[in-house]
Parts: C-alpha cells; structure tokens; sequence
C-alpha cells in the first residue's frame, strides 16, 4: 500500500468511525443502564438502530444480521428487530458507477459490453448489482463493490468488538471471542471478490448433480478483485413468493432445494454457505432454486463434519458419552455435565426433526419466536451453571442451522427431514470427505487454510 493510500484508509477509517460511533455507544448505554435498573425502550432503540445500519450498507450491517442467527450474541430486543434488516441507503449515481468500472476494467469498460444498465438491479450490505448483455448476446450480473470497503471493513469491526465486549461484561454466558474472530475473518474474504468467483465455481463443481438448485457460473475474464461477472438467473426473491401463498407442492420442491443447496455441500465437502439471509435465494417458476451470493463460505474438517453426525446419532440414542465426545471434537473445554446437558436442549431443538422418519414440517410447534425461547432457556442455565466459549468454527453451522430453520418454517414445507439427511450421511466416511474437499477446493482454486 503507497503512502498516499494509507492515508486515503486512515481518513476512511475515521470518518466511517465517526458515523457508527453513536449507534453502537446507544447500544452499549442502554444495555448498561438496563443492568443497573436504568428504564430505556430497547425495542425502540433497536428500532432506529435498524435503520441507521440499513443507510450505512458496509459490514457493520451485515454483522449485525450475522449476530441475530448467534443464540445470545445480542440482546433479544436486538435480535428481533436486527433480523428483519435489509440495505435502504441509496445506491451509487450513474456517474460514479462509471468510474468505478472504469477503475477495474479500464477506460474502454463499456466496449466490453453490448448493454450496461447504470441503474442498480439490487443493493446489499458490501455491492450493487448491474444488468448487462455481453457482444454474444448473454445476459449477465456485474456486482460492484462500494468505494472505500477496506476501511469501511476496518472502522466497523472494531465497533462490533467494543459492542461485544461491553455486552459480554453485562451478560457473560457466552464468550464472543471466538465468534468476533470467525466473523472479522469471514468478512474480510467477502471483501476480495477473486476469491467469490474461486468459490461460485467450488459451489457449481459441488451441486453439478442437483437439478433443482442453480449456481451462477461467473465471467473470469470481466471480473476483479471489487467487481463480480456472472450469468444472470431469472427468478424472483423467496419471500415475495412467499407472500402470493404458492401451492404446498412447490413449497416443498423450494425446501428440497434449500436443503441440498446447504447440506449437500457440508456432508460430502465439508463446506458450507456462510450467509443463509433471505435475499440471498430466488425462486424460479417451478419451484427450483437460485443460489446466490459466495462471499462467505466456511470450509471445516472432516472430524468437525463426523462430530456433528456423532452429536445426531448421540440425540437420537440419548448417548451422554457419545454427546461428550461430540462436543469435545468440536473442541468445547470445560464441559461439565451441566454444561453439555443445557447444550444439549439446543442440539435437541436443531435435531428433532431430523430424528423422526415421517413427512412433516420443520417444526411442529405453530409459533415463530419458538426457537428465541429455547435459546432463552439454555441462555439462562449457561448464566446458572458457567459460560461457554464456542469454537469458531462451531457458528457458521450453528447460524445456518438457524437461518435455515427460519426459512423452512415459513415455506411450511412438510417433508420427511429424516430421509434427506440420511441419503446425504448414510455412506459419510472422513477419509472420503477428505479427499473430495481437497479435489474440489484445488479444481475451483479456492485456497485451502485448513
């Protein structure tokens, strides 16, 4: 970096500071006050929190609807309203996306293409989305990064460490060390967008045989480390599809493509999606699936995959040595009895359906905030009996699990859980997964850190 552009980062940095600064103080004296017997509306709060991440976009509001997935990362006000946010800051002009892709692929950028809508299709927390036709006539997806991300990047995550510490001293059942270091280094890889084409073609490589979940294949030769090319998919966002009530057929054909879309991935490469947020799935017209977004993806080793077949098999057969041994690969410490027996209603909660071989939906249990009451319940005894520290790579899985749920309980899909996840574990051997990951990662040339 020249000095010139150090200094650019700095001033970057500070001003950035200097926006968010007075969102997370807000959180940090409320939660504080709260502790000390303080009135303060925290719904509210969390309310005008909401929307002043929303117009911030970068990777403060991203962590934030990462957190809402965690089991008392935040507080419950927090949570609530957090996991509804979605971008709402204006997106950038004509004139500065035109120099943007003139900044990545040259003075002549709009030579490269027949067609170049400047006018964003979508926004998200880290790009805006461009249509365009190439000179073959395909159409395709330009995702382009914001200015300034680095230190936008830099600025937030020392906000999101001061915010967790100060909640952490208030409210010490859940260590969040592990979790900032997962989500600062998740985060930091969905900034090099080099790396999200190496792992779209990871994800096209792994789903090759699953018709019913589509994968964007991206344009190498018009992508740079700030700006993604790839196919566009024609389908339209879940949740409006949601809202028109579709049959129960299709409802269920998009669950049996979520489910593979995720798990498919993780039970025979050890490799799993690390943002599973509504905006990042489009349903097409008959039923089948888009998946999109591969900034953030966690790849695991084969014994974390074995432990969490271990950990099913342990539920199913209420086996307490087994349960122990699976925590243990995870690599929890101190584990007393108490602790695995409180963290074991969650893995109860996540497990059940997966334990009962009939067609049903993914919970039985006809209220949304369930799940926060469960995760109320072990909250309360890790505060009893002493906290935990999750390993880091314990919460993408974790979050996915979460984030799925979620989503599967507003399809209403009523499926046979139990049979999908056997087709996917019933031949799992490590040695195997071992040898597919490392096949696939070196074919899509994703890095391996493992």
């Amino acid at each position: 970096m020249t000095d010139a552009e150090d200094k650019s980062s700095l001033f970057g940095e500070l001003r950035r500071m200097a926006k968010t600064s007075g969102a997370v103080g807000g959180i940090a004296m409320r939660v504080a006050g709260s502790r000390m017997g303080i009135k303060s509306d925290r719904a509210a709060h969390a309310e005008d929190l909401k929307v002043i991440l929303g117009g911030l976009k970068g990777p403060l509001m991203k962590a934030a609807q990462f957190l809402t997935t965690i089991p008392d990362a935040l507080p419950k006000e927090y949570a609530a309203e957090l996991s509804n946010l979605q971008a709402n800051a204006p997106s950038m002009g004509a004139a500065f996306v035109r120099r943007r892709m003139q900044g990545e692929l040259g003075a002549n950028w709009q030579s490269r293409f027949a067609e170049f809508d400047l006018t964003a299709a979508a926004a998200a927390s880290l790009g805006q989305v461009h249509r365009a036709t190439l000179p073959d006539g395909r159409k395709v997806a330009c995702k382009l990064q914001y200015p300034d991300m680095n230190s936008t990047m830099e600025a937030d995550l020392k906000q999101l460490k001061l915010a967790m510490s100060i909640y952490h001293r208030m409210d010490s059942s859940i260590d969040p060390e592990e979790i900032y270091k997962e989500l600062a280094e998740r985060l930091r890889e969905e900034l090099d967008y080099t790396r999200e084409v190496a792992q779209m073609k990871l994800y096209g490589i792994m789903l090759a045989g699953t018709p019913n979940v589509h994968v964007p294949v991206p344009v190498e030769d018009l992508s740079t480390r700030r700006l993604v090319t790839m196919n566009w998919l024609e389908g339209r966002a879940l949740m409006k599809r949601l809202d028109e009530d579709p049959p129960l057929e299709e409802r269920n054909i998009t669950a049996d493509a979520l489910f593979r879309a995720w798990y498919l991935p993780f039970y025979r490469y050890g490799v799993i999606h690390g943002d599973p947020h509504l905006g990042n799935y489009q349903v097409c017209p008959d039923g089948t699936l888009n998946l999109l977004d591969y900034g953030a993806i966690r790849v695991f080793p084969a014994k974390f995959v074995a432990a969490v077949i271990t950990l099913y098999e342990a539920i199913r057969d209420d086996d307490r040595e087994k349960s122990h041994f699976a925590y243990e690969q995870w690599g929890f410490t101190d584990l007393s009895n108490e602790k695995m027996d409180i963290l074991n209603i969650w893995a109860k909660f996540l497990y059940e359906p997966l334990c009962d071989d009939r067609v049903r939906r993914i919970t039985e249990v006809d209220d949304p905030t369930f799940g926060r009451s469960v995760a109320f319940k072990v909250h309360e005894g890790l505060k009893r009996v002493g906290s935990v520290q999750p390993p880091r790579e314990f919460v993408l899985m974790d979050r996915a699990a979460i984030g799925l749920g979620s989503v599967f309980f507003r399809l209403k899909a009523e499926l046979n859980w139990c049979r999908l996840f056997h087709e996917l574990i019933d031949d799992f051997r490590t040695e195997d997964l071992a040898a597919r990951q490392t096949a696939a990662l070196a074919e899509a040339g994703v890095p391996n850190s493992l």
